[in-house]
């Protein structure tokens, strides 16, 4: 496919008006919404702001790119827009940005699609294309250069292959040789921009390199046991996991992918002078990176969202399934089949949660020889009543118990190496974590379970609401951050342990006020909201109804404490009030669609109307008015 495929005339910008980073972001998804290449602009948008959250894809050099996959896209663009003055759009250098490529791709891009921004995304690197992109008068004109550099393109990369593939070539010993990986969360742009930057930084010092990339289109040009065997040294540029049990034994240098885009020199100089801590699959730090991965805090955190993410299917499926059940039950009675069909499958897959949690908790500390222990210490912490707690402590014991092991386990020969990962990890980190869970820390947190379990029953009803509005405030602090899946995390666990949901109807209701907020605010205050923001805010009435908060995140990004602050009092409310009248909701998930599974299902109706009407309220009267180029005061 050719770019100009996707550079669609109508669509560029080649004047924009906005200022500021998120006005620009909504001043493109605007044209693309006018011209039919996308269905929803607020789903779309939640992309793109997820995709900045992660890194600014504000490159340097003037340039950004903005970009989604999402199925709020029609069919897959990139939108092509300047400003003549700069907008400061976060950019890694520090520097205004003038050029904005807004890629907007289908959740179904096709390999096609993704070949074709990929080489976009390769044309930027060039600084003289870049320059004549900016002198571009007209949409015509864009074309042309893109016409033309493409063609360029296209003759240079079948050289490459010509000489890659010439019997004079890559001899052993010839040139120092550098292999690379690159990847970014999305694998559209920065994949393959920092793939390009290598190679061409990589020809100018004389630098044989391959380069591995880890895009949307999947793994191309995959590194060989031969290829990693003759590497000098290894450069990993990316952004998301990458396999790198592979480099055992070798010089790796782990860094951002916009570091595979703006310091080439660097990475491939310290690359070929093996300046980099020697990878080791058993567990060693790479001291380069170590200061990057953040604080202990984080790690912890980020071992613990594995967890919680990967169960959570298991929590929703099988915990609404087990939801519908008692809903038959109570019509058709226990020996129904469709009960008894509902309730086995529910119950299934919610018994798998306690052990899933633990076990990838452990895989995110240890890599794959956690996810055993793990799994069958989380299996031990059901089995002795230890519950969500004990499954918690169960990952993170398997986890560290493998990486003490793999410490323990540095100095074998080397001939023993292949033992380890198939016998001694499995054996002695089962044996170690199954006797810690058995003996010590299972009856440890069976006590404490029951103790809280016994607590929470005997709560009065001041505590019950201040309980309540405490997990319903958490929910909207961060909208689906920490706080929020810290609350959801506690409010699982005494779910799974009691089958008591009435902290799940608190947090469900303290989800959803939010999004629903936000949406009754834009209705009711017409002159506090742009255009845009009405037409995003209405998105929010469907996603605010069926629990999902993130709805309410762009609006939290652009003006976080009105929109948080509001959203935390109503919130509160909401979560207090269903404790008030001991409303309870036996399902995790699921929003409007499974209150009728409520004991009080018009009470928590009432809860969240009272809760959303005082968050739109204060929101409303808090924003101040928009101008007339639709920016808030």
């Amino acid at each position: 496919m050719n770019i100009n495929d996707l550079l669609i005339k109508d669509v560029m910008i080649m004047d924009l008006q906005s200022t500021t980073k998120e006005g620009v972001i909504d001043e493109m998804i605007a044209s693309l919404k006018a011209n039919d290449r996308i269905n929803d602009a607020d789903l779309f948008k939640k992309g793109i702001m997820h995709r900045e959250s992660l890194t600014s894809t504000g490159l340097g050099d003037g340039i950004a790119m903005p970009h989604a996959k999402t199925t709020a896209v029609n069919e897959a663009t990139v939108l092509f827009a300047k400003s003549t003055n700069g907008v400061d759009y976060d950019s890694l250098d520090g520097q205004p940005a003038h050029l904005f490529f807004m890629i907007a791709a289908p959740e179904g891009a096709n390999d096609t699609h993704l070949q074709a921004l990929a080489n976009l995304s390769r044309l930027l690197i060039h600084p003289d294309f870049v320059q004549s992109l900016k002198e571009a008068k007209s949409a015509e004109e864009v074309r042309s250069l893109f016409a033309a550099a493409q063609e360029v393109q296209e003759k240079e990369a079948a050289a490459e292959i010509e000489e890659t593939t010439s019997p004079s070539k890559n001899q052993e010993g010839e040139k120092p040789f550098v292999i690379a990986v690159t990847a970014c969360p999305t694998g559209i742009a920065h994949t393959y921009m920092a793939e390009d930057a290598l190679k061409k930084k990589a020809a100018e010092m004389g630098v044989e390199i391959k380069v591995e990339t880890n895009g949307s289109d999947g793994i191309k040009n995959k590194l060989t046991a031969e290829d990693i065997k003759r590497a000098d040294g290894v450069i990993i540029a990316a952004d998301k996991k990458v396999e790198l049990a592979r480099f055992d034994g070798k010089p790796v240098l782990q860094r951002p992918v916009s570091d595979g885009i703006r310091k080439t020199e660097e990475l491939i100089t310290k690359a070929m002078n093996k300046q980099a801590p020697i990878f080791s699959s058993d567990g060693q730090k790479d001291e380069s990176t170590e200061e990057e991965s953040g604080t202990w805090v984080n790690r912890v955190y980020k071992d613990l969202m594995n967890g919680i993410s990967t169960m959570l299917p298991f929590v929703i499926g099988g915990g609404i399934l087990m939801a519908i059940s008692f809903l038959v039950e109570s019509f058709l009675g226990d020996t129904n089949a469709l009960f008894l069909f509902l309730n086995t499958v529910g119950s299934n897959a919610f018994n798998f949660l306690i052990p899933i949690l633990a076990g990838y908790i452990a895989l995110s500390i240890a890599d794959r020889p956690g996810l055993m222990p793990g799994m069958v210490g989380g299996l031990l912490a059901v089995n002795s009543n230890a519950g969500f707690l004990g499954g918690l402590a169960a990952g993170f014991l398997a986890g560290y118990t493998i990486l003490a092991l793999k410490k323990a386990l540095n100095g074998l020969p080397k001939s023993l190496n292949g033992l380890k990962a198939i016998l001694f990890y499995p054996i002695l980190g089962l044996l170690i974590t199954g006797a810690l869970m058995f003996f010590i820390v299972g009856p440890i947190f069976a006590t404490i379970n029951l103790a809280m379990i016994s607590f929470l029953e005997n709560l009065g009803t001041a505590n019950a609401v201040i309980l309540g509005a405490l997990l319903g405030g958490m929910m909207a602090i961060d909208m689906g951050g920490p706080f929020n899946k810290a609350a959801y995390a506690f409010s699982i666990g005494i779910f799974t342990d009691t089958g008591d949901g009435s902290l799940m109807a608190a947090v469900m209701a303290g989800g959803m006020v939010p999004p629903l907020a936000i949406a009754l605010a834009s209705t009711i205050f017409k002159n506090k909201f742009n255009d845009n923001e009405k037409k995003s805010a209405l998105t929010n009435y469907v996603m605010g109804l069926s629990f999902i908060t993130e709805g309410a995140i762009p609006f939290a990004a652009a003006d976080p404490l009105r929109t948080i602050g509001s959203s935390v009092v109503g919130a509160a409310i909401a979560g207090g009030l269903t404790q008030l009248w001991n409303i309870t909701i036996p399902a995790p998930h699921g929003g409007i669609f499974v209150v009728a599974l409520s004991n009080h299902w018009f009470l928590f109706l009432v809860a969240l109307v009272i809760g959303t009407i005082i968050s739109a309220v204060i929101l409303g009267l808090w924003r101040k008015p928009v101008t007339t180029e639709g920016l808030l005061k």
